[in-house]
């Protein structure tokens, strides 16, 4: 209470000395969130390029590796909402630090991991802490700016995102390079353990609070369902189609079902479907899932690409991605002005069409195609991005109502993060096809490369993974240009 109490006395400081303190704090309080970003999108990247040490160092099954990646995430997309929840139960900015702290307490873990077993575990771990920060971390800047300025400070934490890409990119070529695998964990304590101090004196809790209950009967058919699905595509990878993976299939998909059912019943459902009544509200949420699934992959394909057909080491493969992100980086916080000039309409879907551009580049790659073609397609890529991300954001936060802005973040997260994993398991499946599963996916986890014929195989392959991504895409951008017509009829009412 204490902490609210001060945070009142400081907006209603007279004179420009308060205004001068309270545009300060906020934009501190505006780095941490970037930070809090900027930490989980490393991990998101940087364990890809670590994927072989770790294998070899815990002598990891090749069928099971994949879930070091995949666990991280689902988890993310399992608790978004539930997390986001708690933020408008008990304080967004306190769940959001206890979001800092567990995820400090799951990269110790994880680089202290012993074998397969404890490094999926503690990727969980280390994954629950990134739900509490990215499910609270869009309520937070909620809470922090009006409407007219959300915009821009989502564009700042696009720039949080994109930076944390290049250093899980550059830090993990680096360090499979030249340092122990463990350090790509161990560099997110110190990092971590300062923005929680910082967070802890500059963040505050200004939102409004009210009495929530948890779904944790959806919450286990969510992620049931979602595992049934995502251990049967991800078999399909590496092994043929049996009776195993049809029942783990099927499963997954009755409990997907079941799901919905639980949901349609439930007084406080894990997805608040009447958000989706909301005229903004289906398309922007629609539009991430269909992002995620699109996109997420492309990391992936590319790093295949660059170390499979390509031969090249880690960090030659890493570094040239970097341009990608950083035009990214530099795009966000102008399309998140202009999303607060013009609505999130003609940025968000002009990314999305951007995007489909830089897959079409990708899709056109072979055996002989110069390197400078990925970067083009690399800086096209995180340019279309930086200008969806903001814009989606800053409309789905703008159509929520502020008593539900941590459900709505929470929600966003989900979709854009189901998106993730299925593309995720998607790229593999497709681009296993024109090659032996096994020897695919051995590509994917970086411990084989590929010559000839074979290597021609497989870029084909990879073009059709990427046709796919395209298709996800072009759907993406459609529904994101379908908000016009809602945004015409709200400014005629």
């Amino acid at each position: 209470m204490a902490r609210e109490q001060v945070a009142g006395q400081e907006a209603a400081a007279p004179g420009a000395g308060g205004q001068a303190r309270t545009a300060s704090r906020t934009g501190l309080a505006m780095i941490v969130v970037m930070t809090g970003v900027l930490i989980t999108a490393v991990d998101t990247t940087i364990v890809v390029l670590a994927l072989p040490e770790i294998r070899q160092a815990l002598h990891v099954a090749l069928a099971s590796v994949v879930w070091v990646v995949i666990g991280y995430l689902l988890v993310i997309t399992l608790l978004a909402t539930q997390v986001g929840r708690l933020g408008d139960m008990f304080g967004r900015v306190r769940m959001y630090e206890m979001g800092f702290l567990i995820f400090i307490l799951g990269s110790f873990a994880c680089a202290l991991a012993w074998n397969e077993a404890s490094i999926i575990g503690f990727r969980v771990l280390q994954g629950i802490g990134g739900a509490f920060i990215t499910a609270n971390s869009g309520a937070v800047i909620a809470d922090l700016f009006p409407p007219e300025r959300r915009g821009r400070a989502y564009g700042y934490n696009a720039v949080g995102w994109s930076i944390g890409a290049v250093l899980g990119i550059v830090l993990g070529g680096l360090i499979v390079t030249y340092v122990p695998w463990r350090w790509i964990f161990w560099i997110n304590v110190p990092i971590g353990a300062a923005a929680l101090v910082l967070a802890t004196r500059v963040l505050r809790d200004t939102g409004d609070r009210g009495a929530r209950h948890l779904d944790v009967a959806g919450m286990l058919a969510l992620g049931l369902g979602l595992f049934g699905v995502l251990w049967a595509m991800t078999r399909l990878a590496t092994t043929s189609f049996d009776a195993t993976v049809a029942g783990y299939l099927a499963g997954g998909l009755v409990l997907l079902v079941a799901f919905v059912l639980i949901e349609r019943r439930q007084a406080e459902p894990m997805l608040d479907l009447s958000l989706l009544r909301i005229p903004a509200m289906t398309p922007s949420l629609l539009a991430s899932f269909f992002q995620g699934v699109a996109n997420f992959a492309v990391l992936f394909l590319v790093i295949m690409y660059l170390q499979g057909p390509r031969g090249l080491s880690p960090i030659h493969a890493s570094l040239l991605l970097v341009p990608g992100y950083v035009g990214g980086s530099a795009i966000g916080p102008f399309a998140g002005r202009l999303a607060d000039k013009v609505g999130p309409v003609i940025p968000a879907t002009a990314g999305l069409a951007t995007q489909v551009i830089s897959l079409l580049l990708y899709a056109h790659l072979s055996l002989t195609s110069g390197l400078w073609l990925v970067v083009v397609a690399s800086v096209i890529n995180g340019i279309g991005a930086s200008a969806f991300f903001p814009a989606n954001s800053s409309a789905v936060m703008k159509a929520s109502p502020p008593s539900v802005f941590g459900i709505a973040s929470g929600m966003l997260r989900t979709f854009a993060n189901v998106g993730m994993v299925f593309s995720f398991a998607m790229a593999i499946l497709i681009a296993s096809r024109s090659i032996s599963k096994g020897l695919a996916f051995a590509i994917f986890v970086g411990t084989t490369r590929l010559h000839g014929a074979l290597a021609a195989a497989f870029t084909t392959g990879l073009h059709s993974a990427f046709y796919a991504s395209m298709a996800f895409m072009v759907i993406a951008a459609a529904l994101s240009a379908s908000r016009a017509r809602s945004s015409r009829q709200v400014a005629v009412r």
